[in-house]
């Protein structure tokens, strides 16, 4: 085992549990007599350069506890997307603080920072161990069956979608709802989820990796109109066309940017409104409604699945077993096993870090316009217990028979 201290960061977006990944790697951190002091970097890498660190050393068990509980980066997080010279920098603070284990929580571009930065280390022949903790609402990690923070995310979707879809069957018109993921449909297709009767919306599902052209998409709207008076859609902000650029792009007349020079696809709401208006005017659907989830999804409270809870404690309590009775740096990966059991284990920091998972062709109908009963037994377990459920009154046994025509 490795002497010194722990240090534990978040990076990139919050989400439900990823609290409950810090409070695992530093209680399970605290149980070893080969670590010194437990800190927590604010604001992911920012703060790891800035050397603006936390003991977590000194917090007590119960408020950690309370902490876990708590959605959103109790350590605050960063966008920064470290490349080599910013990794050297945070090399040069973990060797002048002593830090032995370096325990990263977050997305793809996280894991690739730890790969550097196990790299520079490797290369000064510094003791270091560095391990990456899965984080990411997108379930877009490759070797993973799933990642924490995507089943309370996709819990939520499923739910809004859900009440959306009741809101829409009382006041019948369509109803275009944008949800995250640039690269990854996996959370938009969670809305299939909150179906219950087989005119439920949503009734189209567009997801990234489907080529989304918009005379069929009219098409789509128009036969689903046509045939229930009504339409819910589903729609991720990474749509695109065949050359590959983003609809967001094709239909705004201004384009926003975000901090990293990407095309603003959701955060505006920009593109729930240009579907709604190419809606409007072209089939002449006079009540169109848009909305876009946004942030609302990451860290919504009272809305968390008990499964990834769990699994996000878990993960970072293995993060640290892998640091302290192994001899190789990794990224911690979720596997599963069974219906429904996984099993955790660590994958070299290269097979993960820079990758981007897609789903899987059996997840998406073959229109392209909905999911498979494939994706619905995947991601059913994945919600936890208590989902709500929906009912209708048997208007079609109980009609009263007309007497004036």
């Amino acid at each position: 085992m490795l002497n010194g201290k722990v240090l534990v960061a978040q990076g990139g977006g919050p989400t439900a549990v990823i609290n409950q990944s810090m409070v695992g790697a530093v209680l399970e951190s605290r149980k070893f007599r080969n670590v010194d002091l437990v800190y927590g970097a604010f604001h992911g890498v920012r703060g790891i350069v800035d050397e603006d660190f936390l003991d977590l050393t000194q917090e007590t068990t119960h408020n950690l506890e309370m902490v876990a509980q708590t959605p959103s980066s109790a350590l605050g997080s960063t966008r920064d997307k470290p490349d080599l010279k910013y990794c050297q920098e945070i090399f040069k603070v973990l060797k002048a603080h002593g830090v032995a284990h370096f325990f990263y929580i977050g997305g793809n571009d996280s894991s690739d920072t730890v790969r550097i930065v196990s790299e520079e280390a490797q290369k000064a022949d510094y003791p270091l161990r560095t391990i990456h903790i899965p984080k990411t609402i997108d379930n877009d990690l490759v070797e993973n069956d799933h990642t924490p923070g995507f089943p309370s995310a996709a819990r939520f979707v499923a739910q809004a979608f859900m009440g959306a879809n009741l809101d829409n069957w009382a006041l019948p018109g369509v109803y275009v709802a944008v949800v995250m993921g640039r690269h990854a449909g996996f959370l938009t297709a969670a809305s299939a989820l909150g179906k219950k009767f087989p005119d439920d919306g949503p009734h189209l599902i567009y997801v990234p990796e489907r080529v989304f052209d918009i005379d069929s998409f009219l098409g789509d709207v128009k036969a689903v109109y046509d045939r229930y008076g009504r339409c819910v859609i589903a729609v991720s902000e990474g749509i695109h066309d065949a050359s590959g650029a983003p609809i967001a792009l094709k239909l705004a007349k201004v384009v926003e940017h975000d901090a990293h020079g990407n095309v603003q696809l959701s955060g505006t709401g920009a593109l729930a409104d240009l579907l709604c208006e190419e809606i409007r005017s072209k089939l002449k659907i006079k009540r169109v409604r848009g909305d876009t989830l946004g942030y609302v999804q990451r860290s919504f409270v009272g809305c968390v699945s008990d499964v990834d809870q769990r699994e996000a404690r878990e993960v970072a309590e293995k993060a640290v077993q892998f640091a302290m009775w192994g001899s190789t740096d990794g990224s911690v990966t979720i596997q599963r096993t069974g219906f429904y059991s996984v099993d955790y284990k660590l994958m070299p920091l290269q097979s993960v870090a820079g990758k981007t998972r897609h789903m899987p062709d059996e997840f998406i109908s073959e229109s392209g316009t909905d999911v498979t009963d494939a994706f619905r037994l995947y991601l059913r377990p994945l919600l936890g217990s208590g989902m709500p459920d929906a009912f209708r009154l048997r208007s079609q046994s109980n009609s009263v028979a007309k007497i004036l025509g």
